[in-house]
């Protein structure tokens, strides 16, 4: 299994090189990056490209290592038992696989998606260590060992919000996808709007990297806020002269509120360009 990019996401040779060298090592891809920048979508790509199926667990703040492996239902069997139900005396009828043990038990290769893992507790990933390096666990109410038939092509996103251990970190082989540069940048653009005219394109570009080059920026714009405002300027025909005067003064952007998402940094963006006006 090689993968050599996608028609629908444009890999860098590095990213690319990152992915075929995790395929050879068989380790997890930790990749890091801004959010926006196709962290979760390279998974997605991967998975298409080299005909498997993906498997993906989201995570959130509550997720526990314990779900991605299986869950026993006592509950359900407790009630099952008070009705006479005789699944009681099968408990594989109430063990819920996670999407590790479908992975796992899957009955061919496919891709792992474990997305945001620092959106968990700090234990999370430490949790997940012997699972992911031996890709085995055990299943104490069935007295199971469950190990993989195929190795799955795991891939592990991480916003940098949390500081992942040492011993996880070990295990990865790690790839921080930078943002990336304005030739890049048209590239992608061109993959979504193959239509979009060159002089949108330039003065959109011009805006986008200006915006983005500002000090002070609590959240800077993403590659996925620039296609959503493309797509807005394409949808209400918006011209190129409307995002950049004659004068070539700086002014605020038509549909700004697609790149800019809080108040502090609209409002240090609009004070920005009213200094540097009144200077004019």
């Amino acid at each position: 299994m090689k993968f050599q990019g996608s028609d629908q996401y444009v890999a860098t040779p590095d990213l690319m090189l990152a992915v075929n060298a995790s395929i050879a090592l068989k380790r997890p891809l930790l990749i890091k990056g801004e959010p926006g920048t196709g962290k979760t979508m390279l998974a997605e790509e991967v998975a298409q490209a080299l005909g498997l199926p993906l498997i993906q667990w989201h995570i959130k703040s509550t997720t526990k290592a314990q779900q991605g492996l299986y869950e026993y239902d006592a509950v359900s069997r407790l009630r099952d038992s008070q009705l006479g139900d005789e699944r009681v005396k099968d408990i594989n009828n109430y063990i819920v696989k996670g999407v590790l043990w479908q992975a796992f038990d899957a009955d061919q290769p496919v891709c792992l998606l474990i997305d945001e893992i620092d959106k968990a507790d700090i234990e999370f990933p430490n949790d997940l260590l012997r699972e992911l390096d031996r890709m085995e666990f055990y299943c104490y109410e069935t007295h199971q060992m469950v190990r993989t038939k195929h190795r799955p092509v795991v891939f592990i996103t991480s916003n940098n919000e949390k500081e992942l251990p040492d011993a996880f970190l070990r295990r990865c082989f790690f790839h921080y996808i930078k943002f990336p540069e304005p030739e890049t940048m048209e590239r992608i653009v061109a993959v979504h709007f193959p239509d979009l005219k060159k002089d949108l394109l330039a003065a959109a570009m011009k805006t986008f990297f200006n915006i983005r080059s500002l000090p002070g920026l609590k959240k800077k714009p993403s590659t996925s806020e620039l296609l959503d405002w493309l797509k807005l300027l394409m949808a209400e025909d918006i011209p190129a002269s409307a995002l950049q005067s004659e004068d070539q003064a700086i002014s605020v952007p038509p549909m700004v509120g697609a790149l800019l998402k809080n108040e502090q940094d609209l409002t240090l963006f609009e004070k920005l360009v009213f200094m540097n006006n009144r200077g004019r």
